[in-house]
């Protein structure tokens, strides 16, 4: 783990470099849940029910502060257009930070893409926070599409290291 930038100085799904990890894939870690994800142990089952709940506590919280942004709207009494307008502005960026979180559980979304849309994403916080609690019921969020990488990782690795049944060396040419 690099302390500077809080990364793996080895990317997911590359040989293991620990004393006890042997050789092949290590699975990526998934926030709050480590690599509990891929046997279901070490308190993953308590870690889905506090992710749940986090999640849904902090959109419940989320949307308190939001009626009090809305009651000081109408104390400045800046007219139905401009509350209309705000409120709109919420639920659709809310409802595409949903569609948007969702998906991204399901693969991997285009970095440049998610760089664009960091503004849209930040301003419906609670559809992203609604969505990770409504994954966080059924699996952690993102444990299916880092399960399919990791498996597939493992097969690879499989494959590639059961491939050969002899010795190469002696092998015979043709002449």
């Amino acid at each position: 783990m690099n302390d500077e930038t809080g990364t793996q100085d080895a990317p997911a799904g590359s040989p293991g470099t620990d004393a006890g990890a042997g050789t092949g894939p290590r699975p990526e870690p998934l926030r709050f849940f480590g690599t509990t994800w891929v046997n279901h142990d070490n308190g993953y089952a308590p870690r889905r029910i506090a992710a749940a709940a986090g999640s849904l506590a902090a959109a419940v919280a989320s949307c308190l502060i939001l009626r009090f942004a809305y009651q000081g709207l109408q104390i400045a009494d800046v007219g139905s257009f401009v509350t209309l307008l705000v409120i709109v502005m919420f639920a659709v960026c809310s409802a595409l930070a949903f569609g948007h979180t969702w998906e991204a559980f399901r693969k991997r979304p285009d970095p440049d893409r998610q760089a664009s849309l960091r503004g849209l994403l930040g301003i419906g916080f609670v559809g992203s926070l609604v969505a990770y609690f409504f994954r966080s019921l059924t699996e952690a969020p993102g444990e299916k599409l880092h399960r399919e990488e990791y498996e597939t990782a493992v097969a690879q690795h499989e494959k590639r290291t059961t491939r050969r049944t002899r010795n190469p060396s002696k092998k015979r040419r043709r002449s």
